[in-house]
């Protein structure tokens, strides 16, 4: 499977941006398909996962800033970031997973200006 995000860029502390990633290849259900960042000198941490069935999860940082959505047929997933502040600041990368398929997005530059 591939994938391919787009979406990142600056922003000012206090604003909001959009990602999106697709997903091709042989893609299978179920699956998860999820958000995750590293930022500079941390390691890399999920933001928030969305399954194919509906089930949705959360990191607790995201304390309700973030939004994830996935469509299904398009085999897509977007995260809308609100409320963004300088530790947000990271790559962000997009996970396609199953139990015998894991695949990684190349990640998309976010940074937050204070």
């Amino acid at each position: 499977v591939q994938l391919q995000a787009s979406g990142g860029g600056l922003v000012q502390a206090g604003g909001s941006l959009g990602l999106s990633c697709v997903a091709s290849g042989n893609i299978r259900r179920p699956n998860d398909m999820s958000w995750y960042r590293r930022a500079p000198g941390r390691q890399r941490e999920l933001i928030a996962k969305a399954g194919s069935e509906g089930v949705i999860n959360y990191a607790d940082f995201v304390k309700g800033r973030f939004t994830i959505s996935r469509d299904v047929t398009r085999n897509t997933v977007d995260l809308q970031m609100n409320s963004l502040n300088p530790d947000d600041t990271a790559r962000y990368y997009c996970n396609y997973w199953r139990h015998d398929q894991n695949s990684w997005g190349q990640g998309t530059l976010v940074t937050v200006s204070s």
